[in-house]
């Protein structure tokens, strides 16, 4: 039987290894370099308590076949919880997902003069001239009082960027709500009447989002996939444009694996400098251009009960320099332990910042002064702070981006028996479920007799192209 062997066991990679394992097609091997699979996706637990690498959800509106897929994998441990988080916006919180009552009567009765202003006016508004950027199509769509008082800072926290710096893309990607229509859509959506069953809810493992990716592997295994943890890839050689092996170290052992086919879900910059020999020149030159914006995770064990009865709070502000705040106990509506909870603080930053190199109880301290500075006072005693820093948190959409990554892509897609795919592979901004769906695609082009239907992965990518991400 063929061998593949996947590169990663984020989702993706934990998905193609059970469904190429389910389908017969071939053999398995997968290799990650963490300690456990999971990636970004993946959960440890702290104090009794399951943390996920930031905020995670499984949207309802995952493909059915991959949510069929996790359900029958994860079992009734997938429990379906309601949205319950708030957005700080104007010094005011407002519900999110929205909902008409909290705009009309929380907002500053201005701010919510301008947006109905820019909801009126949009017909007249004309398209600025020159290349479009994230910050044109933003403000053709939305307005000044959404893009400057929302979108803009956000985006600047998040990319560390200015909005006229950032790509079309990133707005018909990243940002489900791009125009005054369809966040009307969005808001009407939350009406009685108007909402459809699994509005404003979502599906969570009791023990945590990286549960799914636990089960996923658990369930290939038991079809017999191998996953290889702590192995980290040296080198994929290639000879007359087609793969021949790979090579990964585990411990203070190098093993070296000969295969035609190699699916990769790593960064598709860290596929290219693993290539022996090197990747050409203009292709290692576009993969030096391309950027990942890092981020550290701040987790404060509080010794009480809980913090607040939201999931998650939202900072678009600029002023606050974390992105987003979730409390773990309430994603699963765990009770346990008692007396402690933990409070995550996704802080967008990269290695040459200088937060990243506070420690621990430094940036505790930050967030605390942070936290207090809107709102929010750590009253209880912090009885530890644990931070993870992830180096691959979110590809950076600039206004270059599409052209280095074609550069590289096209080359990938020139070798045989070479894939990438999912969320990094892709340098995609997908959910869980968009980044299974790749892998899904791509078990669906590899035939019986070893070929791979390149035809059919290119309408796949223009599908994948299509996915906007769930907030």
């Amino acid at each position: 039987m063929q061998q593949v062997v996947v590169l990663g066991a984020g989702p993706a990679g934990v998905g193609a290894g059970l469904m190429l394992a389910q389908s017969g097609k071939a053999s398995v091997k997968v290799l990650e370099r963490a300690q456990q699979v999971g990636g970004n996706s993946g959960s440890f637990v702290l104090e009794g308590i399951h943390c996920d690498f930031g905020s995670h959800r499984l949207h309802p509106a995952s493909e059915p076949h991959i949510l069929a897929m996790i359900q029958d994998a994860v079992g009734p441990d997938l429990l379906w919880r309601p949205r319950h988080g708030r957005i700080r916006l104007k010094g005011r919180w407002i519900h999110f997902p929205l909902k008409p009552v909290d705009l009309l009567l929380r907002l500053p009765k201005g701010f919510t003069a301008q947006l109905l202003w820019d909801a009126a006016t949009k017909p007249f508004r004309r398209a600025p001239s020159g290349e479009p950027t994230f910050a044109s199509v933003l403000h053709q769509g939305l307005g000044p009082a959404m893009s400057e008082n929302f979108y803009y800072p956000y985006m600047r926290k998040l990319w560390a960027l200015p909005p006229e710096e950032l790509a079309v893309t990133l707005a018909t990607r990243r940002v489900s709500g791009s125009s005054i229509g369809k966040i009307v859509h969005k808001i009407l959506g939350q009406v009685p009447g108007f909402k459809k069953p699994q509005t404003g809810g979502f599906f969570f493992p009791k023990k945590g989002f990286g549960q799914i990716c636990d089960a996923l592997r658990t369930k290939a295994e038991a079809h017999g996939a191998e996953f290889l943890l702590e192995a980290s890839v040296t080198a994929i050689e290639h000879a007359d444009g087609k793969v021949k092996a790979v090579r990964f170290r585990k411990g203070e052992t190098e093993t070296r694996v000969e295969t035609d086919k190699i699916w990769s879900s790593l960064p598709i910059t860290s596929l290219v400098s693993f290539m022996d020999p090197p990747a050409p020149v203009p292709v290692a030159e576009a993969a030096s251009r391309i950027r990942f914006r890092g981020m550290i995770l701040i987790y404060l064990v509080l010794e009480q009960q809980q913090f607040t009865e939201y999931d998650a709070h939202y900072f678009p502000e600029y002023a606050v320099p974390i992105s987003r705040l979730s409390e773990p106990k309430n994603y699963s509506a765990s009770t346990e332990p008692n007396g402690v909870t933990v409070l995550c603080a996704e802080l967008p930053c990269d290695p040459h910042e200088p937060l990243w190199s506070l420690s621990d109880d430094e940036l505790g301290a930050k967030l605390c002064d942070w936290l207090a500075g809107v709102g929010l006072p750590v009253t209880a005693k912090v009885r530890r702070t644990v931070t993870r820093r992830l180096g691959y948190a979110y590809p950076v959409y600039d206004r270059n981006f599409e052209g280095d990554l074609a550069v590289m892509d096209q080359w990938v897609e020139s070798l045989e028996g070479l894939l990438t795919f999912g969320r990094q592979g892709l340098f995609a901004h997908d959910n869980t479920h968009h980044a299974l769906a790749t892998a899904h695609g791509a078990v669906d082009c590899l035939n019986a007799d070893g070929s791979f239907d390149l035809a059919k992965w290119r309408d796949y990518r223009r599908i994948f192209e299509t996915h906007v991400v769930e907030d």
